[in-house]
């Protein structure tokens, strides 16, 4: 494991702790937890949250956690989730198997076995399969916009040798929120574009010097128009907010629907991810919106 990563964990791990004291489950949510949907009894784990006052079924966010690739879990993102289950939505929140300790396409394999789990498992949770959609930031954006290359582009799909689980039949995205990701992870000399991501990179994949194993990860250079509307989120203060117009003009070019939302000013900056800290008002305005344009989307 690189420096970076190390680093990264342990700045991150102390943040969101800061950031979640004395947050609990509110009494109107009903949860269910550690639920396994794959076959590493560590990582392959999800919850699952609905407001318990809401019967019959529900439509689903799948929650793509963030953390550069190597950090995260279910456990960081659950506050967050059931912010946006009291908003009508059964929400589905899942941990993935992390980079160095297993590089990519391991989360992509394990995105995709939740959609199959999802699929599999309607009745028993009250999932409405027929308005599905999915939020991912930072790192989990990108996973989330690879996890849609792997759905509605044949070429990139082709590039794995792992088969479509049958259980994944009939799952579809209405829409999606990506929200301050990173979405083209190298400039054209191959080399990140800021001094820890070639790292971070590095622990991500297997050889960066491989310039097909470096266009795997590229979500911009396989958007089509099958892709899912998707709202695309930054702030003024986002490191990565020029990572937003890049995915906007990806979906722009392919002729697939977007929304660009920054928020924040100059004068008054938010920061990254700023929408997970569900106690601020604007992180609730911006999950109010996001989810807003997802019950657009719902058919």
């Amino acid at each position: 494991m690189s420096k970076v990563s190390d680093e990264m964990r342990k700045s991150c791990s102390l943040s969101d702790e800061k950031r979640d004291a004395g947050l609990t489950t509110p009494a109107y949510i009903r949860r269910f937890d550690d639920i396994p949907y794959g076959p590493d009894r560590d990582w392959n784990v999800l919850d699952v949250y609905r407001d318990r006052y809401r019967t019959g079924k529900l439509p689903v966010i799948m929650i793509v956690h963030g953390g550069g690739w190597v950090y995260g879990s279910k456990e960081v993102y659950q506050f967050y989730g059931m912010e946006l289950a009291k908003r009508g939505f059964a929400v589905v929140n899942y941990s993935y198997r992390l980079a160095p300790e297993n590089r990519f396409p391991a989360s992509l394999q394990d995105t995709i076995a939740v959609g199959a789990w999802i699929m599999s498992h309607a009745e028993e949770y009250g999932f409405d399969t027929g308005n599905l959609f999915a939020v991912g930031d930072s790192a989990g954006a990108h996973l989330l916009g690879l996890f849609c290359a792997f759905f509605y582009n044949e070429d990139y799909r082709k590039r794995f040798r792992f088969p479509v689980p049958e259980t994944l039949q009939g799952f579809t995205l209405r829409a999606v929120g990506m929200n301050c990701g990173a979405y083209c992870l190298f400039d054209k000399d191959g080399k990140g574009a800021r001094a820890g991501d070639r790292e971070l990179m590095k622990d991500l994949l297997t050889d960066i010097s491989d310039p097909e194993i470096r266009k795997l990860v590229d979500v911009t250079a396989f958007v089509n128009a099958d892709f899912p509307p998707a709202y695309i989120m930054t702030c003024e203060g986002d490191f990565l907010k020029t990572q937003a117009p890049l995915l906007q003009e990806a979906y722009e070019k392919a002729g697939a629907e977007s929304e660009l939302a920054i928020f924040g000013t100059k004068k008054k900056p938010l920061y990254h991810v700023f929408h997970v800290t569900v106690q601020e008002a604007e992180g609730q305005r911006c999950n109010d919106e996001e989810c807003a344009f997802f019950m657009r989307h719902m058919r």
